[in-house]
């Protein structure tokens, strides 16, 4: 992720890259690449020239790196989820008040699905009633990741739990998940789960049903389907390219696109461009710690459901409070 976001950056028109911390090899050739220099943490803090800071470390070392940066002074961009651990979320959220801090749910910025919150919003289907929200990865993971992954729930569907309090504009009280290890062995021996049913429900009724698999083998499989009361609104998935061949034996045509990094080139592009205005001053942050703690008290609560088979309680409040 340091490599797309970086290079985004780099290409920015009102950015530079100037520093890369990483201690691996590689990072070696993509600070020369961009020509950036390699350095400490500690080095690129205290430069005043730095104005941001972009956060793609492992997941257990975004808090930490975070707080170094907003302690700092800089605007921080920092990549999902802010850490694994709910209560250290919790207890580090007085020291990001005021900071400017933007969560990389980049979903949130893809043309596709702003085009649909945008219709939504405008009433184009009547009132929202109910979401069904389609992630699915091409293939499963290497069982490597897994154990620093934090799980499906953290990890993977966490950018769900995003965009349906992004859409539905209501935070669910209720959560219903099941799950199980279809894909890869591995990933259960891991202790972990590889395909997932959520279903969420808000205090209004509004319901939004989220399909997850480690594995669809057509490609990278993303989807919404949002109804109202006068219709529906869908975002499709995108293709390779539009050329489409019929005969009299059938239709063809291209595959979707095959990987994350392909299909939301777009919005990592256009996430940064945000965070440029956010560096210079010019915007407040879309999506803040606040939107963090929010998705991670879901995905708690996807996996204590998953594991209980139970439906989780949430209390009715406003995470932005």
């Amino acid at each position: 992720m340091g490599q797309i976001h970086g290079g985004n950056a780099a290409r920015h028109p009102r950015l530079r890259l100037k520093y890369v911390v990483d201690p691996r090899p590689a990072a070696s050739a993509f600070a020369a690449q961009h020509g950036a220099g390699l350095v400490t943490i500690e080095q690129a803090l205290a430069d005043p020239a730095v104005g941001g800071v972009l956060v793609c470390s492992t997941t257990d070392r975004h808090l930490e790196h975070a707080l170094a940066a907003v302690d700092a002074g800089k605007a921080v961009f920092c990549e999902k989820p802010i850490d694994l651990d709910l209560e250290k979320v919790r207890a580090a959220q007085p020291r990001f008040d005021g900071a400017r801090f933007l969560l990389g749910f980049n979903r949130r910025f893809d043309p596709q699905f702003i085009r649909l919150k945008q219709q939504l919003d405008a009433g184009a289907v009547g009132r929202l009633e109910s979401l069904h929200l389609v992630n699915h990865d091409p293939a499963a993971p290497p069982p490597g990741f897994v154990p620093t992954s934090g799980g499906l729930f953290k990890d993977f569907t966490i950018h769900d739990l995003d965009m349906a309090r992004w859409l539905m504009g209501e935070e669910p009280v209720q959560v219903f998940a099941t799950a199980s290890c279809l894909v890869d062995p591995d990933i259960g021996r891991e202790g972990d789960v590889d395909t997932a049913r959520c279903v969420l429900k808000t205090a209004s009724g509004r319901l939004c049903v989220i399909s997850n698999t480690r594995r669809s083998g057509y490609g990278y499989d993303q989807r919404i389907e949002a109804f109202g009361a006068l219709g529906m609104i869908r975002a499709g998935n995108v293709a390779c390219d539009t050329v489409h061949t019929l005969t009299e034996s059938g239709t063809g045509g291209a595959p979707i696109m095959p990987a994350f990094a392909q299909r939301y080139r777009d919005a990592y592009r256009d996430q940064i461009g945000h965070f440029a205005d956010v560096v210079h001053g010019c915007a407040e942050p879309l999506i803040g710690y606040a939107d963090g703690v929010a998705a991670l008290v879901l995905a708690e609560a996807c996996g204590w459901s998953a594991r209980h088979q139970q439906v989780f309680t949430l209390p009715n409040e406003n995470p932005h409070a």
